[in-house]
């Protein structure tokens, strides 16, 4: 199956076509099969299947006007299959499967920015009233004791303390 389908008109001029090259149809061939190899080698994989249209007519024209001094007119250029050897494959589905973990540890680290700055803020409102210190401490122990059967030990404050000693 080829990669690509290019149309000849034919031989325009006869004389600069036999003069100039010895075998058209497989100059034709060769340097098609060239300049394919050349634009498909600079792009992605996505670049190639979603730029097909463009790839084909900048093959034309570079097609068009190598083959002019031939006497060879390329009237149509389309890319139709492209096929991958197994180490591209692999090779470009280890790039993706990279560029997949870099993109989640930037997720993970946005995460984390963004619950550093949430604990700040919380740190922030409880700074202002102590008791929310108090109540928050409070709601973990509640919270704690919900999920299992345990014992708590429950700190008991030393400014409560300072009250009894006083006395």
């Amino acid at each position: 199956k080829q990669w690509y389908q290019r149309r000849v008109r034919g031989i325009q001029d006869a004389v600069s076509s036999v003069c100039n090259v010895d075998n058209v149809k497989t100059a034709t061939r060769l340097l098609a099969q060239t300049t394919l190899r050349n634009m498909l080698g600079t792009k992605s994989l996505a670049e190639i299947l979603a730029e097909r249209e463009e790839i084909s007519n900048s093959m034309q024209q570079t097609l068009d006007a190598a083959t002019d001094p031939w006497g060879v007119l390329v009237e149509r250029v389309e890319v139709k299959d492209v096929r991958l050897p197994q180490n591209l494959q692999r090779a470009m589905a280890a790039e993706a499967e990279a560029h997949r973990d870099a993109k989640a540890k930037v997720i993970a680290a946005e995460g984390e920015l963004n619950a550093s700055k949430a604990l700040k803020e919380a740190a922030d409102v409880i700074n202002e009233s102590p008791a929310a210190l108090q109540l928050r401490y409070l709601q973990t122990l509640g919270a704690v004791a919900a999920e299992r059967n345990s014992t708590i030990i429950f700190p008991f404050p030393i400014d409560m303390m300072k009250a009894f000693v006083e006395k």
